[in-house]
C-alpha cells in the first residue's frame, strides 16, 4: 500500500527523489546581546520566575576630619536589584521517521540548530528593544510610573519607565546647530521625539550643514552624555543599523579612514574604537514606520531607525535553554523535539544608557 497523505500525494518533504547530502543553511543575523550587557549573574535558573538578586555598591559618605572631634560612623545600606526570569520562548517540532529514512542529512540536528538560533536571535531583538527604551515597532516606552511590560516603577518624574529622559537624544538635541528651516525654505518647528535629520559629512565640506547632523556628530554627543553621568570609559558599546554604519562610512575622518577594516563582521562587531565606543551593527534594533533608511523632513516622527549606546554594566541579562526534550509521538510514527528557552535582563545603571531615533535626510 502506498503511504500517502490525507490530499493524497505523497508525504513528506523528503520523497525517494531526494539525492543531496548537503543542506541549504539559511542567512542569519549577528546576535549583540551577550557582548553587550553583563552576563554574570547566572544563578540557578530552573524556571520561569526566578529572580537572580544582584548586590549594589555600597555608598559611602566621605566627611571633612575636624582635630579633637569624635568621627561620625555611618551604616553600609545593603540594597540589590532584582533581575526577574520572566521571559521563555519555546520550540517544537516533529520528524516523521519515513522522512527521516529518506534523508541524506541529519535533519532533526539542522532544526535544533536553527531552533536555538531563532530563540538567541527573538532574545537579542527584545533586550536591544528594551534597553533602547523603545518597542520593537520604534515607540517610546514612556510612562513616568513604570512600564507593563519592563515592571518597573521609578520615582524620578525626569525618568520615563526605566530610562532617562534627558538620554533619549532626538531633533531638538540638536537645534543649535540645525537651521529653522528645511532646504526648501519652509520652517521647521522641532518637536521633542522628532527623528534626527542625518547625514554624512561628505569630503570637501568645509561647513556644517544647517539642515542635517553627521553621524559622527550624534556618536560625540553619546559619549558626551555618559562623560557628564561619570560613566566609565571602559566597557562602552554603540549598536547601529546597517543604515547609520553606511553614513558612517561615508563620513569625512581620517579617525574612520584608518579605523575600518580589520577581520570583518564578527558577531556584529565591526569596529573596536569610536569615540571611545566599540561599534556593533544590528538587524535587531527597533523602527518606525518604514526605517531610518526612508528619507524624510527635518523634524518627522513617522519612519525613522533607533540607535543605542551603552557601557557593559549598564544591563544585565541572565538565559538558560532549559528542558530539550525527545519523544516519540504518540498519534503518528515520528519523534517529537522541543525546547524551552529562559532568560531575564534588567536595567542597573540608566545613566550609562544614551539613545537616539534619526532618519536618513
Amino acid at each position: 500500500m502506498a503511504i500517502t497523505s490525507a490530499s493524497g500525494g505523497f508525504d513528506g518533504n523528503f520523497s525517494p527523489i531526494i539525492y543531496s547530502k548537503q543542506a541549504q543553511i539559511a542567512l542569519r543575523k549577528s546576535a549583540v546581546t551577550n557582548a553587550i550587557t553583563n552576563n554574570s549573574y547566572f544563578g540557578d535558573i530552573a524556571n520561569q520566575g526566578d529572580v537572580v538578586r544582584i548586590q549594589k555598591e555600597p555608598d559611602v559618605t566621605v566627611n571633612a576630619l575636624q582635630r579633637h572631634t569624635a568621627i561620625s560612623v555611618e551604616k553600609l545600606n545593603d540594597e540589590d536589584f532584582s533581575l526577574t526570569i520572566d521571559q521563555a520562548n519555546y520550540f517544537a517540532f516533529k520528524m516523521d521517521d519515513i522522512e527521516e529514512q529518506f534523508s541524506n542529512v541529519d535533519y532533526v540536528s539542522l532544526a535544533a540548530d536553527r531552533a536555538a538560533y531563532k530563540m538567541a536571535d527573538a532574545m537579542d531583538s527584545d533586550v536591544l528593544s528594551y534597553l533602547s527604551g523603545h518597542t520593537t515597532a520604534g515607540a517610546f516606552i514612556a510612562t513616568s510610573s513604570g512600564d507593563a511590560q519592563h515592571g518597573t516603577a521609578l520615582n524620578d518624574a525626569s525618568v520615563e519607565g526605566e530610562y532617562l529622559a534627558a538620554n533619549h537624544l532626538s531633533a531638538t538635541t540638536f537645534v543649535g546647530q540645525l537651521g529653522t528651516a528645511d532646504g526648501q525654505g519652509t520652517p521647521v518647528n522641532y518637536a521633542a521625539g522628532d527623528s534626527i535629520p542625518l547625514a554624512p559629512r561628505l569630503p570637501g565640506a568645509t561647513a556644517l550643514s544647517t539642515l542635517t547632523v553627521s553621524p559622527l556628530t550624534v556618536v560625540a554627543r553619546m559619549a558626551r552624555q555618559m562623560d557628564v553621568a561619570n560613566v566609565d570609559a571602559r566597557g562602552r558599546w554603540i549598536v547601529v543599523d546597517p543604515v547609520f554604519i553606511e553614513m558612517l562610512k561615508d563620513e569625512d575622518s581620517r579617525l574612520l579612514q584608518a579605523d575600518w577594516g580589520g577581520s570583518g563582521l564578527q558577531n556584529g562587531l565591526v569596529m573596536n574604537n569610536l569615540h571611545g565606543f566599540r561599534v556593533y551593527v544590528s538587524n535587531n534594533l527597533p523602527a518606525k514606520g518604514t526605517g531610518a533608511g526612508t528619507s524624510g523632513t527635518n523634524a518627522q516622527d513617522t519612519n525613522y531607525g533607533v540607535i543605542v549606546a551603552g557601557q557593559e554594566e549598564a544591563v544585565a541579562s541572565a538565559e538558560q535553554i532549559n528542558k530539550v526534550e525527545n519523544y516519540r509521538d504518540p498519534d503518528s510514527f515520528a519523534d517529537i523535539v522541543r525546547g524551552m528557552h529562559l532568560y531575564g535582563r534588567k536595567i542597573l545603571r540608566p545613566e550609562a544608557l544614551v539613545t537616539a531615533r534619526y532618519n536618513a535626510a
